[in-house]
């Protein structure tokens, strides 16, 4: 029989901390209200992180190594099967992380120098990852001739709002909405397409 481990304080703190940002918003979230839905003085938090901020930080970079983690597994040959395996595992990681996702994509905003200009590097290196998968399908003739930016943007936009409406218990299943996604998504590059 498999023996789950219980979570730390750390880690209970982080996982009621993104459920709180999520759902009520970091700015008007308080030390207090985290400690109220812990059961906890809002005191003895500070035995265990320093300021709501650095649970901030842990959230957005703990996502942004995640998407990084997945999207380093994308090693398909084509560019048109890259973008497709791109847009999955970005999907994936999603939907897998509904309430991270929700505080990575609305809430980073907050972070304070040096971690915000961090994050920001990341964000532009992830991007260009997908940047140079269209670069390549362009130059390959796979892909129409259009601004590699804005057809990342767009990509990307498409996908980061689903932590809005997907859930789990829907009438598609998660590799079912990855599929169409990534169809949907890629219809709109391809040059020409085998019948």
């Amino acid at each position: 029989m498999e023996i789950l481990e219980r979570p730390t304080r750390k880690q209970q703190i982080e996982e009621r901390a993104t459920m709180l940002f999520k759902t009520k918003g970091y700015a008007a979230s308080s030390m207090r209200d985290l400690a109220q839905i812990l059961g906890i003085e809002a005191a003895s938090l500070y035995s265990h992180i320093k300021s709501k901020e650095e649970i901030l930080q842990k959230i957005c970079f703990k996502m942004a190594n995640a998407f990084f983690l997945a999207i380093e597994q994308v090693n398909e040959t084509t560019p048109e099967q890259q973008l497709e395996a791109a847009i999955k595992v970005h999907f994936k990681m999603i939907s897998e992380n509904i309430d991270a996702s929700a505080v990575f994509f609305n809430e980073w905003r907050h972070m304070s120098e040096p971690y915000l200009s961090e994050f920001l590097a990341m964000r532009t290196r992830y991007e260009q990852f997908f940047m140079e998968i269209i670069h390549q399908g362009i130059k390959q003739g796979q892909f129409r001739v259009i601004d590699e930016k804005f057809a990342m943007m767009t990509i990307l936009s498409s996908i980061n709002w689903t932590h809005q409406w997907y859930r789990p218990t829907g009438k598609m299943s998660m590799d079912e909405i990855g599929d169409h996604l990534s169809e949907l998504l890629i219809n709109g590059l391809i040059k020409t397409r085998n019948k």
